[in-house]
């Protein structure tokens, strides 16, 4: 059974137009919301024709594509090569508004760990540790983020179905969980550099550890648990 968040409503809405630096232009409208679970600043972005995704979706058409994007100063506004976050965010805005959607930006930095503890991370990864492992020695989850606002957000705006823009199983086990009802999940593009090897491979053997896992509780016979404890 879905778990019950309280109702968020709609704090305020606006029209802004977004330039990023290869030249790719859109508009998107900004909804800003009241009664988010964790109390924090979380946006809604609603891309291209935002708006006719919602009217489909009533009218029991496809659902509207939608990326939950954990906040990443470091690479969506510095452009640091350390992770995939920047060139993620720039295909989920133009791959949304090629089809009407929401982009979901979630103020969790550092797979919810915050900025700094994400930085001591870093020089934990310098030593030799991969991402995960550098959480885990700081005394934090490995990924800590939660998306319980999302499931708000999405269930203010009107949209409990979704085709969800992500590669990470644990978005679409915690939204589903969540009451969302995530019809298929697109995978991103793999953005590769010399700077974030490692970083990518850790990522792709850990979203490896929980298909593999997801799969295994799904072939489990009923009232049995996996043996051994399911990693996110």
């Amino acid at each position: 059974m879905p778990e019950a968040l309280p109702v968020a409503t709609v704090r305020t809405q606006v029209t802004v137009p977004l330039a990023f630096p290869d030249g790719y232009t859109t508009t998107v409208r900004v909804f800003t919301f009241k009664g988010l679970i964790d109390g924090r600043e979380h946006l809604a972005l609603g891309l291209g024709d935002w708006a006719g995704a919602l009217d489909r979706l009533a009218a029991g058409g496809e659902p509207p594509l939608v990326r939950p994007h954990s906040e990443c100063l470091t690479g969506d506004v510095f452009g640091s090569q350390r992770c995939d976050c920047g060139p993620q965010l720039r295909e989920a805005v133009q791959r949304i508004a090629e089809t009407g959607g929401f982009l979901l930006y979630l103020r969790q930095e550092g797979r919810g760990i915050g900025l700094y503890a994400k930085l001591d991370a870093y020089a934990l990864q310098d030593a030799g540790l991969d991402t995960y492992q550098a959480n885990v020695a700081l005394g934090r989850g490995e990924d800590e983020r939660d998306y319980s606002a999302a499931a708000q957000m999405l269930a203010t705006l009107g949209v409990p179905r979704v085709r969800l823009l992500s590669s990470n199983p644990d978005k679409a086990e915690q939204l589903t969980r969540l009451g969302v009802d995530v019809v298929e999940r697109v995978p991103t593009s793999i953005f590769l550099s010399p700077a974030n090897a490692e970083y990518l491979a850790a990522k792709a053997a850990k979203a490896a550890e929980a298909e593999a896992a997801e799969a295994e509780a799904a072939q489990a016979p009923a009232g049995r648990t996996p043996d051994g404890p399911v990693s996110r």
